[in-house]
């Protein structure tokens, strides 16, 4: 039976998509479930499984533009891929058993021992255990590729000189065609410029509160959760907080009438080998610090595994990017259309501040708001931007929805 495999639709507004790489040779045999290509749209890139197991029969080159619905490869069901499975490991095992029994037969031979570099910890290990180096050899398998790496830069390195040959000059110029993702991004980067009235304000914040809590439930958040706590977490929860005191920076325009939700869908920028891409945490302002920290997990590694969805794309209100990661100190983010702002986190630096006429060294960050100054005033950009210092200053804060704890016991 012939199977014919179409290109799926990625998300309503898109109609067609790029082949991108193909992940196995046209011909050959595959398993259900296996993973064939990846195709390219204007928001994701997405890989195409096989739906049976059987043999490929390739229908479209790497590069071309199909419509949605467009037969892009063939599986003949005939073909049983567990047979031809099963053929490959068998003839992978007879050379594991070939080259073992190369080995084997070399190492009855007399070895020479006199050329064979030992350190000092190696010795020391040796001795301890009662071997000697024709042990340690003849107790060696295989060769592996850390192995003939090793004796490549031996060779390249040569002697007792640690410098390494000149490269010779190159004029070679490397020519990549840009895919649909990095080609929309291009376009959508050169209308924000174009089409909004982009703004940047800038403060910094003490991130001691942040790292303490982080120094000090690490372990037992780990052993509760199961994954590590981080920043952007408390980035997140943070800025849902704040735009429920400044709403306009959680706004859009719609032609000519504003949109501001009552939810913060907050979309956290991931860098993939694709380009970047921004998945979304829904509702972040209802949601936990560790309900957050799952879910940013869960759909950074689907981005960078090309498993994300256009749906977990699409929609948020307001973006996190965080330039930090890379080593930046200050940076101007550019704003995620149709969102009317956008928040920069940068790297954490030990830095002399002021507190209480005393100098002290604290762990800062320079954050950066960018955002459409035709929705956000002056005002309410500056004060988000403090608003999110407070809480992360404060992380108590947090627990209150940004209102003063002691004024609440108060009931000021």
């Amino acid at each position: 039976m012939i199977l014919e495999v179409k290109v799926p639709s990625p998300g309503e507004s898109i109609t067609e998509v790029e082949i991108g790489n193909w992940l196995v040779e046209d011909g050959s045999v595959v398993a259900k479930g296996q993973e064939i290509i990846e195709i390219e749209s204007d928001k994701a890139t997405l890989t195409i499984v096989a739906d049976k197991g059987g043999r490929i029969a390739i229908k479209a080159e790497e590069g071309q533009v199909l419509e949605v619905g467009a037969i892009v490869f063939t599986i003949d069901t005939s073909v049983e891929a567990t047979a031809e499975v099963k053929l490959e490991t068998q003839k992978d095992d007879e050379k594991t058993t070939t080259v073992s029994a190369i080995v084997a037969n070399e190492t009855k031979q007399e070895i020479s021992t006199d050329k064979i570099k030992v350190t000092s910890v190696a010795k020391k290990m040796m001795s301890e255990n009662n071997l000697s180096i024709e042990d340690v050899v003849n107790g060696l398998k295989r060769l592996g590729k850390k192995e003939v790496e090793a004796v490549l830069n031996t060779l390249v390195i040569g002697g007792n000189s640690a410098i390494q040959e000149d490269k010779p000059a190159s004029r070679e110029v490397i020519r990549v065609k840009m895919s649909m993702l990095r080609r929309k991004l291009s376009e959508r980067l050169v209308s924000i410029k174009n089409e909004t009235a982009m703004l940047t304000t800038f403060n910094e914040v003490d991130m001691s509160a942040v790292m303490a809590i982080r120094k000090q439930y690490q372990q037992k958040f780990v052993e509760k959760h199961g994954f590590k706590l981080g920043f952007m977490s408390f980035f997140a929860k943070a800025c849902a907080i704040a735009t429920s005191y400044h709403p306009t920076v959680n706004s859009m325009m719609d032609g000519d009438e504003i949109i501001t939700p009552s939810y913060a869908d907050i979309g956290i920028a991931v860098s993939t080998p694709k380009g970047l891409m921004v998945p979304i945490v829904r509702n972040a302002e209802s949601k936990s610090i560790p309900e957050i920290e799952l879910e940013i997990k869960q759909l950074a590694e689907k981005a960078r595994n090309k498993k994300i969805t256009v749906e977990e794309l699409s929609g948020g209100t307001f973006t996190i990017t965080n330039g930090g990661v890379f080593g930046s100190m200050l940076s101007t983010p550019i704003i995620n259309p149709p969102q009317s702002a956008i928040l920069g986190m940068h790297n954490i630096v030990e830095r002399p501040v002021a507190i209480d006429g005393q100098v002290v060294i604290r762990p800062v960050m320079y954050v950066a708001l960018s955002y459409d100054h035709r929705i956000i005033d002056g005002k309410d950009s500056v004060g988000f931007l403090v608003k999110v210092k407070q809480l992360l200053e404060n992380p108590e804060y947090m627990l209150t929805n940004g209102k003063n704890p002691e004024e609440l016991l108060l009931n000021l």
